[in-house]
């Protein structure tokens, strides 16, 4: 394609528009331009253009990740498109496979051409780049349906900011359920919500309680990089960021992934205003919480609010309605999950999985002996205790 052409092409993206506003799709239509400008424009332009190329380690992931995270006309009509739609979108791949197409060389050949200036051929260089796996707008609506789209393809895992927008985890973290050994009927309980849920049936929103270190939040997590293949996300948020939760909602709704807005640690005093703004969002508000979305939240106190003893004084109608509200959140859970300290005996079951997936080969009294031992120095049994442990055991180990 020639280059004042594939210039035309790309100045007419229709249903990748968004594109124009992508860093190096931008510094390539630029340099394009500068080719009827001038030799300092050309050189300008082209020196962006290699400064975005290094920025981005390679222009194909670039431009492919630019596609997958778009949310354009295409997906937004993805069961039915038409014909005009496709075409349109056959046109776009076309024009960003002759982006990728160009090499430096190719550019400085034609920019010494036209500027009569062959000092231009001394300009840094860069190779073209494999197209797109896309061969018309058909395949690229598979892709979608396949793969996903949008904002929330970037990541299994995001964050919620103080500005109320979710940001995508960079490095989630990758435990699994094997990694987690012990609470089985716990973990199996979760996992059925789940499937049903990613199965489009019904699924209740969970609250796991219970004693700390005990894996809730290792849970989740790890329920979540199970099923990340299915288009399963996650979203942390912190009790702070309650209140963003109608703008997660209008962001969620029209995604095609399902989502488990994560609630780590959660506990409200009896003035905290995200303590209403919860239970209205959960259950009872007037803006519906998405099909695609559910809650799972970890906490220590199954009530979920901090009580005293003041809050139990009084007529038996103040207490009454004392105790309704402290339990009308937690009662709003559809599923309530209890992770409980292990007796003695789950607690070596657990040493001993973690020993053998570690390659720890002491003998098992000798193991529980200093299992027990540590677990009394650490403020009792729990996997957390665990893990500390065997941790502790590998480390003298190799010191030695």
């Amino acid at each position: 394609m020639e280059l004042s052409t594939l210039s035309l092409h790309v100045h007419a993206l229709s249903v990748l528009r968004g594109l124009h506003r992508h860093p190096l799709v931008h510094a390539y239509a630029d340099t394009l331009d500068a080719l009827d400008r001038s030799p300092a424009a050309f050189a300008d332009c082209y020196g962006a253009l290699c400064e975005a190329l290094f920025a981005c380690g390679g222009a194909h992931r670039a431009l492919l990740d630019a596609v997958h995270f778009d949310a354009n006309t295409l997906t937004d009509r993805l069961d039915t498109p038409d014909p005009s739609l496709l075409d349109a979108a056959t046109h776009d791949i076309a024009a960003l496979n002759g982006l990728l197409a160009l090499d430096g060389a190719a550019l400085k050949a034609a920019a010494a051409g036209r500027f009569g200036l062959p000092a231009l051929h001394a300009l840094p260089d860069f190779p073209a780049a494999a197209p797109l796996p896309f061969r018309d707008g058909a395949s690229l609506a598979s892709f979608y349906r396949a793969q996903g789209y949008g904002f929330f393809a970037q990541s299994s895992a995001f964050a919620m900011q103080d500005d109320g927008t979710a940001a995508p985890i960079v490095h989630p973290d990758t435990i699994r359920l094997h990694d987690l050994p012990g609470y089985e009927r716990q973990k199996q309980q979760i996992l059925k919500n789940t499937r049903a849920f990613l199965d489009g049936r019904e699924a209740n929103n969970i609250l796991l309680y219970g004693d700390k270190g005990t894996g809730k939040s290792s849970t989740v997590k790890a329920v979540v990089n199970e099923y990340a293949g299915r288009g399963l996300k996650i979203i942390e948020m912190s009790p702070r960021h309650i209140t963003c939760f109608p703008r997660l909602f209008a962001e969620t709704l029209r995604s095609p992934f399902r989502f488990i807005v994560f609630l780590d640690d959660l506990s409200f005093s009896r003035e905290d205003d995200n303590f209403a703004a919860l239970k209205a969002f959960i259950e009872g508000g007037l803006a519906g919480k998405p099909a695609n979305l559910v809650i799972y939240a970890t906490s220590n106190r199954r009530h979920l609010i901090r009580e005293t003893f003041a809050d139990r004084e009084g007529d038996e109608v103040r207490v009454r309605d004392s105790l309704e509200t402290v339990t009308s959140l937690s009662d709003r859970f559809g599923l309530e999950i209890t992770f409980s300290v292990p007796d003695k005996d789950e607690y070596l079951f657990i040493v001993d999985q973690l020993a053998a997936e570690n390659g720890l080969t002491l003998p098992a009294d000798q193991l529980h002996l200093l299992a027990e031992r540590f677990a009394l120095r650490r403020n009792g049994r729990s996997p957390r205790t665990a893990r500390q442990f065997i941790s502790q055991q590998l480390a003298d180990r190799y010191e030695k």
